[in-house]
Order: structure tokens, then sequence, then C-alpha cells
């Protein structure tokens, strides 16, 4: 991690050195083939770890992110207390454990811990097998944030919304087992710990503040789903030039299970699965255990126009990001502002997508704001009328408008008609 400007400088130019290498390596002729790419790989891993640091360090300068774990700085006395009664230790036992008097744990616990020093609360909670956590919100983190955690031993497994888990079914949990070791597991088995590493970071775009349990926990069932669907998965390859073909399907009568159908041939697997409460979710991309693109829709708004616009929202990232080597699994509310540069370049690339610019310029519904004109723009452009409607209403910020065309209800009765299952 880079802590400092200076630092941040000295990887810049590693980061110029290093690139300079790998064009040098991959001009190297005579060079045996498996050596020359062994170097060529270890110097595009070299360059990803830093640039990776290097955009880290550049969103917490800016105030775009927010960071957040298990306890608020604030508690952490008190959870020190708590911690050590539960572990059946007296503040005697504590005491020996860190080498100090007993008198001294007296002190910290009688004094809520303020005489005590960062390093000696650190010990102190490595002592108690205590996650020490806060949160931390830039100027401007007001709509996104970053979670992170070291490692799967960092999760306050606790938090998981457990009860509505097992009432959707997910895992259960036998009479007399602990439901917070069943989620612990379920999570483990479904999505695996690497979920839980700084390899994924879970950024997500939001309006609301987010309950990063809630999210941790639905994207295990979208990627355990997304295994399932993936037998039957073509090769993906980085190449959009297909999406013509995706925005056609917007006219079909089975449209979404059309586009599942689609992606998949792509090398895409796209899950619908409701979100938890607390989420406030709307679609997620990320790459699976093998580096498959996985995107998950809630469908929290059952409406076509929502549909098509976060699922190229999400293949945005997919493109864009993820195959680029951007180390975060993307979660997004939809509407939730774009004052973030990675969600501005999705958004942007879901609006050209389904309307190109120079053809959205020439729409006249744009200013008649009628269901006819409407109707004609989307013939001349061959895309369904919802496409449209729900542009101008983000647009214009009117979400009482052309309400008849945005197709309310439709996208879970075009998939479940298809036969495809939902939950």
């Amino acid at each position: 991690m880079i802590y400092s400007d200076k630092q941040y400088s000295v990887s810049m130019a590693e980061l110029a050195d290093l690139k300079n290498a790998l064009e040098a390596a991959q001009a190297r002729e005579g060079a045996q083939a498996w050596l020359r790419q062994t170097e060529i790989d270890a110097l595009k891993s070299q360059i990803e770890d830093i640039e990776a640091e290097i955009e880290e360090y550049d969103r917490l300068r800016s105030g775009q992110v927010a960071f957040s774990k298990t306890y608020a700085l604030e508690e952490l006395p008190r959870v020190l207390v708590q911690a050590r009664i539960a572990a059946g230790m007296s503040q005697t036992d504590l005491a020996e454990k860190l080498d100090l008097k007993p008198q001294q744990i007296q002190r910290y616990e009688a004094t809520e811990y303020k005489g005590a020093s960062l390093a000696r609360l650190i010990e102190v909670s490595r002592a108690l097998g205590v996650n020490i956590s806060g949160t931390f919100g830039g100027a401007r983190a007001a709509e996104g944030s970053v979670f992170v955690w070291p490692d799967s031993g960092d999760v306050a497994w606790g938090q998981f919304p457990y009860k509505e888990m097992i009432r959707r079914k997910w895992f259960s949990a036998p009479k007399g087992a602990n439901p917070v070791e069943c989620a612990k597991r379920y999570f483990l088995e479904a999505a695996g710990g690497q979920f839980v590493t700084a390899l994924h970071r879970k950024k997500m775009r939001s309006g609301n503040v987010p309950n990063e349990y809630a999210l941790l926990a639905w994207q295990a069932r979208v990627l355990e789903l997304a295994r399932e669907a993936a037998r039957e998965l073509g090769e993906f390859e980085p190449n959009d030039s297909w999406l013509p073909d995706l925005v056609a399907l917007t006219r079909e009568e089975d449209g979404a299970a059309a586009a599942r159908r689609l992606l998949a041939r792509k090398g895409i697997v796209l899950v619908v699965e409701r979100h938890l409460p607390g989420s406030y979710l709307d679609g997620a991309a990320m790459l699976d255990a093998n580096d498959r693109p996985v995107i998950g829709l809630t469908l929290r708004f059952d409406r076509l126009d929502n549909f098509w616009f976060v699922l190229l929202h999400e293949l945005g990232h997919v493109f864009l990001h993820l195959v680029e080597g951007q180390r975060y699994d993307f979660f997004d509310e939809e509407g939730a502002g774009n004052s973030d540069a990675l969600e501005r370049e999705a958004d942007q690339f879901a609006l050209n997508a389904l309307i190109p610019e120079e053809k959205w310029d020439q729409c006249l519904s744009r200013f008649a704001l009628s269901e006819e004109a409407v109707l004609i723009d989307a013939e001349a452009l061959g895309i369904h009328p919802s496409i449209i409607a729900g542009r101008i209403r983000k647009e214009r910020g009117d979400w009482t408008i052309l309400n008849s065309l945005v197709g309310q209800d439709e996208v879970r009765r075009q998939l479940e008609v298809a036969g495809d299952e939902l939950d």
C-alpha cells in the first residue's frame, strides 16, 4: 500500500520502468518462447499490483471512497472487556498472556483503555481475537463505498443476515447447529475465501448506506448460482462488437430471457437474485473463481427500462474495468449519482450501447414528451420504447411521465414465461 505522496512518486517511476521493461520483453527476439512468456507474465503481474495501489491512493486522496469493517472504534473498549469475559479469561489471565501486571489490566478497563497506546490496543485485541475496525468517509464519499477485509478471519460472520438466508433456503441450520457457523460455511463453499480479500474489494455505488454483510451474502448466492449455470457457458472474449445484437433483443417478447442466453454464448453468466434487506442493490459485476464474468441483477424495480440499463451498465464494468484488471467487485444502486469516474464510464457505456449519442440528439421525443413521439423514435432506432421512455425520465428527473411505456412488471414475466428459474 502507498502511504505518502513521496511513495506515490516512487511508484509512478517504478511503473514507468516496468512498462518499458514489458515493451522490451515483448519485442525481444531469439529468446526461448516459454522463458520470454514467463518474463512477460511476471512483469504484467507487477504492473497490475502497482497500478492497483496507485489507483487506490488516487481514490483515497480524492475523497471518493469509504472503508468499513467490523466495530466502530469508539466501541472498542467495551468490546475488549466483553471479549475477555466471553473467552473465560480473568484480568489476571489476560495480564499473564500480555506479560503485564494484573493491576495494569484493571486500570485499563476501569478507564476504558484511555491511557493505552495504539500499539497496546492492537496487542490486547490480537490476544482476544478482536478485529479492530472503523469507518472512513471522504468528502465526496456520499455516493459510494469500498469495503475491504484483509482475509476471511476479519469477517464478522455474526453480522451476516443468516436468518433471511435460511428463510430463503440458501442453506439449512440443523437443530442444535450454530447458524453463524452455518452461514460462514455456506459463504466459503458458495464463494470461497478469496472473495473476502484485498483482491476482491467491494465497490458499492449507492445513494444509501449499504449493509456490507448483506452485499457479501448476496454475492455468495450469485456466485453459487453462476457456478451451476457455467456448465453451458461459451468462451469469453473481451470483444463487445456483438452488443448491437443484444440491444436488438429489447424488442423481443422474451427479450430478457433471450439476453441471458446470448450472454451465456458469449461467456458471461447472468444471475437474477433478489437483494437482501439493507443492500439497496440493482446489479453487480464480478469475476468468478475461474475469472469468468458474472452479472447479478436483483430486479428491485421490475421494469424493462431499468433491466436493460442496469444490464448494460454492468457490461460496461465487465469490458471497461474487470478485463482491464481492476481489483473490484462492482455493486450498483441504479440512479445513485455519477460522481465516481468508473461509474460515469459504465453509465456512458450503457447509454451509448442502447442509443448512440448522435442518434439520441435526433430524437424528437426528448422534447415532445408524448407516447406517440416515443413510439416513432423507438421504431426508427429499432429498440423497445421503454429504453427511450426510461432515458427521458432519468434525464428530466421526472418519474411520473411515460409510465405506460417503461415495461412495468415485464422482466420477471419474460423470464418466467421462458422457463427461467427465479427466486
